[in-house]
């Protein structure tokens, strides 16, 4: 009957609605390759995949060779875990590809990514912004044409005096930056789950208190 397949369809709607909203994207920026294991400009590799082995989820690829991603729930939400593997600075099109297929908004999207403006050790969390110089980000802004999207940076500066800056990025973190880093990458995995949790501005307020 006519009012039947209404409600149905009513049902539908707002079932997919609730399944968007509680629907998250949780993107690590980084580069492929053993030869970028372990480097700062992979930070945001790093917290993702430490989410994934907290969460004990494996990482797919998907469409082929464009990114890695892992399925999970967290604090009650629905998180996809993803690793572009376009290198970082074509970063937008395997978010873009990822978001635009399961209809996740920007405003559910959370971009990790290192930056050496902010000392080793330390973390921030913005709602939005500008790029910032960060290329990754850059790409990913212009593909989905806001500055609407929550980041998560890490810090891995200062660059030393003389140091080429393209060098010093690509690096390998040394065994003496690891006290310090594995407390940014925990930092960063708690201000994840506040996000998801509390709310971006509730998990801004903490994240950057304790940075």
């Amino acid at each position: 009957m006519p009012h039947m397949r209404r409600r149905y369809a009513a049902e539908y709607y707002y079932a997919k609605l609730q399944y968007m909203t509680d629907t998250f994207l949780i993107v690590g920026l980084g580069n492929p390759g053993p030869e970028y294991r372990n480097t700062r400009h992979n930070a945001g590799f790093m917290v993702v995949d430490g989410l994934a082995s907290a969460c004990g989820v494996y990482f797919n690829a998907w469409q082929g060779d464009l990114a890695e991603y892992a399925k999970t729930e967290m604090s009650g939400k629905t998180v996809y875990l993803f690793k572009p593997l376009t290198y970082m600075n074509l970063s937008g099109r395997a978010v873009s590809s990822f978001s635009n297929f399961y209809k996740i908004p920007p405003s559910q999207i959370l971009i990790i990514f290192d930056d050496i403006s902010l000392p080793l050790g330390s973390v921030r969390l913005r709602r939005s912004g500008s790029a910032g110089g960060q290329n990754g980000m850059k790409n990913i802004i212009e593909l989905a044409g806001t500055q609407d999207i929550a980041r998560l940076r890490i810090g891995t500066g200062p660059v030393p005096p003389h140091f080429d800056l393209k060098d010093f990025v690509l690096s390998k973190f040394k065994p003496a930056d690891k006290e310090l880093l594995d407390s940014a990458l925990e930092k960063a995995s708690v201000a994840v789950k506040e996000m998801l949790e509390r709310g971006i501005d509730e998990a801004m307020t903490r994240a950057n208190a304790k940075s």
